[in-house]
């Protein structure tokens, strides 16, 4: 896998700079997580201190940071395209933020920033106009490069060899935050730095699309979802597999493949220039022509990169088209309430010729123990 250089960096700040001229912004205001990682490759402590990069669409990106923290900042891999102003404990932490901008001028600002922050700026700059990320440039992270695929398709190996290996656990007659555990173990052995959730939801459940894994003992006969990712060399995985535990009935079976068509529709209406919402529309219309549409109860996709949730969505009203490079999750579900779920996800990155899976673990009905 090729390594992320200081070039890397100094690129994605110059498509930055660009991205905002071109939506007639004058500067974005990119404060810690994400956006900050992908840009500057720099993740600050999450304290009230102020940390804000500034990408100018012309002029040098400049970094305000706490002076304790600049030589973690001068020491990234971005550090020879950004300029560092430091400010001190007991000093005007925005003066120097402020001193970057101007009145009237039209900034995007991370959707992460602290309003703590934000409502600062504004008080010192009324008649400065502030947009999120997400509504001024919703496409800015959405489209990645090789490296960054190679690293999504290197995390979603990992993810699909933690769903190997679980598939040997037992799971009848220990609590769902037991096997949780399990998957938390694998998914670190097999790369991740970082775990950000283990769904399992066995029986009712996994008629709880987020449901939290707690204490109830899984038993012989329960269908159960396992949903499970998080970051690896910076980049997420997330993928659901729903497993049963012994041999299902009739209607789980039926309940299962109508989710397996729906998700290999959805597969296979990926195309460049398609507006995202049909992904959607195509899973969903085979939901609801089995009977079940009532029971799909969230949007089919979400993108993923440096965060496991990020633009762009698959969602009904997104008329974005896909563009060749954009990676997002595709994972249609039923959820019988009080009864069971079934949910089946996979990352895909969208190319030329069609949708390219990122996890390719069997999407067939697994019999555990």
């Amino acid at each position: 896998m090729q390594q992320l250089t200081p070039q890397h960096f100094a690129d994605r700040l110059a498509r930055g700079a660009a991205q905002a001229r071109e939506a007639g912004l004058d500067a974005l205001l990119v404060a810690p997580g994400p956006d900050l990682a992908y840009f500057a490759d720099y993740l600050p402590p999450a304290t009230e201190r102020l940390t804000m990069l500034v990408i100018p669409t012309e002029g040098e990106p400049t970094m305000i940071v706490p002076v304790l923290e600049h030589d973690s900042a001068a020491a990234t891999r971005s550090a020879g395209a950004i300029r560092l102003i430091t400010w001190a404990d007991g000093e005007d932490e925005h003066a120097p933020l402020v001193d970057q901008l101007w009145s009237g001028g039209r900034y995007a600002v991370s959707d992460s920033a602290w309003a703590l922050h934000l409502l600062a700026l504004q008080h010192e700059l009324p008649d400065v106009r502030f947009a999120a990320f997400s509504a001024a440039l919703p496409m800015l992270r959405a489209v990645k490069g090789p490296d960054e695929i190679d690293r999504l398709a290197a995390a979603g190996a990992a993810a699909d060899a933690t769903f190997e290996d679980i598939l040997t656990v037992a799971f009848a007659g220990r609590r769902e935050n037991e096997v949780a555990a399990d998957l938390d173990r694998l998914l670190r052995a097999h790369g991740h730095s970082q775990v950000d959730f283990t769904i399992v939801g066995s029986g009712p459940n996994g008629a709880n699309p987020h449901h939290e894994a707690g204490e109830r003992v899984i038993r012989q006969g329960d269908m159960v979802v396992l949903d499970f990712g998080g970051l690896m060399d910076g980049y997420g995985s997330d993928t659901t597999r729903t497993v049963h535990v012994g041999e299902p009935t009739d209607e789980e079976h039926e309940v299962f493949e109508v989710v397996k068509r729906a998700q290999q529709a959805a597969f296979e209406a990926v195309a460049v220039g398609v507006p995202l919402q049909e992904i959607d529309r195509t899973a969903r219309a085979v939901i609801r022509d089995a009977g079940y549409g009532e029971f799909f109860v969230h949007r089919v996709g979400h993108g993923i990169g440096t965060t496991t949730h990020e633009p762009p969505y698959l969602v009904e009203g997104e008329e974005q088209p896909i563009v060749a490079g954009m990676c997002f999750s595709i994972e249609p579900g039923i959820y019988l309430p009080g009864r069971f779920g079934v949910r089946i996800e996979d990352i895909v990155v969208a190319t030329d010729d069609g949708a390219h899976r990122l996890n390719n673990t069997s999407r067939e009905l697994h019999s555990v123990r």
